[in-house]
């Protein structure tokens, strides 16, 4: 027997500097008492980052052994017991500004010690306060030279794109492109499954040990695309399909954005599935689940069909390897 029905994990919570409370009274999260928690990771498996099954025959058992176990029937058709799952979902709560940052491509990344991938990345914006900002790419003419001066003289964030992001607005940040989530936002974050960053600044903070955190300016620099610019627009729901709106289509990943109650058909794919307003009902061949908002679920690329019926004014992401 092989899992051929939706699998839930449980969360995964980090403490940061720049947490709030509102992974627990926004999305609910059952997160530990006395941390200032950040991020909420929903699915991974990354080297000691492993989702583990909350229920079921496979309860307890990691994303990681599963795939090991079961590679075709989790990831799909071209998998092997050697296959890592490739995407990584999570759930931000920015508090205060995130460090300015930016993430290697895969020919980078591959080559570092030890080796990982790159990291391409999507944002969706469950909640912004009217004030809050999104610093996304540099303003144009920003080069190397110019960016380093600006950092030994602490003017980073005048090089900075950055603008006031809306509820419901996608952006995407390709791996090169510097950035940073502002204070005030909730976001949800697919990626790639990847835990390489290189901070470039973090706005003179130090954590509770007085210490400020180490940044990777050199590092950093190599691996920035110059030519890239401002990112100018927020990514809009504008590409129609049959299983919703399109936000990203890349090298790395598709990212849809559901209204309304839909039929899949998994055409050999996994598929991840996160509730980001309102609650939706996850229905498969043997059974159904509520989903609740925040709440997520793999569906392996066994599952063939499967339906989503959404509550009135829910929205629900889809994400999967690109084809």
């Amino acid at each position: 027997m092989s899992p051929t029905e939706p699998l839930f994990f449980r969360s995964i919570f980090r403490s940061y500097i720049w947490g709030g409370t509102r992974l627990k009274s926004f999305l609910n999260k059952p997160v530990p008492s006395g941390e200032r928690w950040a991020e909420s990771w929903e699915i991974v498996d990354h080297g000691d980052d492993q989702s583990c099954v909350t229920e079921g025959p496979w309860k307890d058992w990691t994303l990681r052994r599963l795939i090991e176990r079961f590679p075709v029937s989790i990831l799909g058709r071209n998998a092997t017991p050697q296959s890592s799952f490739p995407l990584l979902l999570k759930y931000l709560d920015c508090h205060r500004v995130l460090s300015v940052q930016v993430h290697p491509n895969d020919d980078y990344a591959l080559k570092m010690t030890p080796p990982d991938l790159g990291k391409t990345e999507a944002w969706y914006v469950i909640d912004a306060t009217d004030d809050a900002l999104l610093y996304a790419g540099m303003k144009p003419g920003t080069n190397r030279q110019n960016m380093t001066e600006a950092l030994k003289e602490g003017r980073t964030e005048e090089c900075l794109h950055r603008f006031h992001p809306k509820k419901g607005d996608c952006v995407f940040i390709p791996a090169g492109t510097v950035h940073a989530l502002g204070a005030g936002l909730i976001v949800a974050e697919i990626q790639q499954a990847s835990n390489t960053t290189f901070r470039l600044f973090d706005w003179n903070r130090v954590e509770s040990d007085g210490k400020a955190r180490p940044l990777h300016i050199e590092q950093a620099l190599e691996v920035i695309d110059f030519d890239k610019g401002p990112v100018r627009s927020i990514v809009r729901p504008t590409i129609e399909s049959s299983n919703g709106r399109v936000l990203v289509d890349c090298d790395k990943f598709r990212l849809l954005e559901l209204n309304q109650s839909t039929k899949f058909d998994s055409n050999g794919m996994f598929q991840i599935v996160t509730v980001v307003h309102g609650t939706a009902e996850l229905i498969w061949a043997t059974g159904k689940q509520e989903l609740l908002l925040g709440q997520s679920a793999l569906v392996p690329a066994a599952c063939m069909n499967f339906e989503l019926q959404l509550g009135s004014d829910a929205t629900v992401l889809i994400a999967t390897a690109a084809a």
